[in-house]
């Protein structure tokens, strides 16, 4: 993520801001312009209708049509919001919740997929649903994600990590995972990389269902570390896929994140370059990536440490791995350099 400030004080703001907590002025995020914005001096700008119901501090041009086109008084939906098409109802208090938590993850998964300019296309929406009222499936199917709410309640997310025996389980990393399916046939397949993929992946068209059912019976082979970024991943070459990609998003986020607060490893191994647009560059190879992110990830786990947590980043990133995700890094790459700059996040 980058750094933001207000533009009236020079006050650090976090992306999820609505207020500077110095000077009070209310702000969002302008997607047209890919910052935060002081609300009173960008008159073309307004809320977004879930600015209530889901905490959304991001805004949408004055002009914009409403939510719904029989209640104009509803007001119109930022470009992140648009993309929910099923929520909990305005009765449900603990699903309403969840929901504003899942939003919030998910603009930040938007914002990330903006700046490493990939498209967005017209198929892609969620379904925000809460299983405390019925059965839900995390998933992707034809361009449309699925998220159980359940998986915002830290206390139950934590219980099924440790029943899975994952080292690591986030909303915002369902929500990577699940865009990783999405990605999967516009990169490969479009890109045409298909068999490139199945050298390092294994081939997508073996049989999903028999590939689960023996998953989940005798689990994953004991070396698999060696050759996959996590348990899930070893289940057929979908998963891998998409474990793979959700994992080079949370590294680049990261090196963004660190890179834009100036945020540098000393020692015998190399620093964070200061400018964060080298976390961006897509001229970059992952090598120059990797370089600064283990450096990162060995002094972030030691400061949790000296907190008394868990590593911050509890992986082993083997050669096979890095080879993965070196080829994800081309493949977004790729696409990126193929679509010019980035532009406005729009639905």
């Amino acid at each position: 993520m980058r750094a933001f400030t207000c533009h009236r004080c020079a006050q650090r703001l976090f992306f999820e801001n609505s207020v500077c907590l110095r000077c009070g002025a209310e702000v969002g995020f302008a997607p047209s312009r890919g910052e935060l914005v002081v609300r009173a001096d960008s008159p073309g700008l307004r809320p977004c209708a879930n600015a209530r119901i889901a905490g959304c501090n991001w805004l949408v041009d004055a002009g914009a049509r409403a939510a719904r086109e029989d209640d104009p008084g509803e007001g119109a939906l930022c470009a992140s919001c648009r993309l929910t098409r099923t929520r909990p109802g305005d009765g449900d208090s603990a699903g309403l919740a969840a929901f504003a938590v899942a939003e919030a993850a998910k603009r930040r998964l938007l914002f990330q997929l903006r700046d490493l300019n990939l498209p967005i296309e017209s198929d892609l929406g969620f379904d925000l649903l809460s299983s405390a009222h019925g059965p839900v499936s995390t998933g992707h199917a034809d361009g449309l994600i699925t998220i159980d709410l359940a998986e915002s309640d830290d206390a139950r997310r934590e219980a099924r990590r440790q029943q899975l025996a994952e080292p690591y389980r986030t909303l915002l990393g369902h929500f990577r995972h699940e865009i990783g399916h999405y990605y999967e046939p516009i990169l490969v397949d479009r890109g045409g990389h298909s068999e490139a993929a199945r050298a390092r992946f294994g081939d997508e068209r073996a049989d999903y269902g028999a590939a689960l059912e023996a998953h989940y019976a005798a689990g994953p082979p004991a070396d698999w570390a060696q050759r996959h970024v996590s348990a899930y991943a070893t289940m057929h070459p979908y998963e891998d896929w998409a474990e793979t990609f959700a994992h080079y998003l949370h590294i680049r986020d990261t090196l963004q994140t660190a890179a834009a607060f100036e945020l540098h490893v000393g020692g015998p191994t190399p620093s964070l370059r200061a400018d964060p647009t080298d976390a961006l560059a897509p001229d970059l190879p992952f090598s120059a990536l990797l370089a600064d992110w283990l450096p990162l990830t060995y002094a972030l786990n030691q400061v949790n440490r000296s907190m008394g947590h868990d590593d911050l980043y509890p992986f082993t990133l083997a050669p096979a791995v890095i080879d993965k995700l070196t080829f994800v890094h081309a493949c977004v790459t790729g696409a990126g350099a193929a679509s010019g700059p980035p532009g406005p996040l729009a639905a």
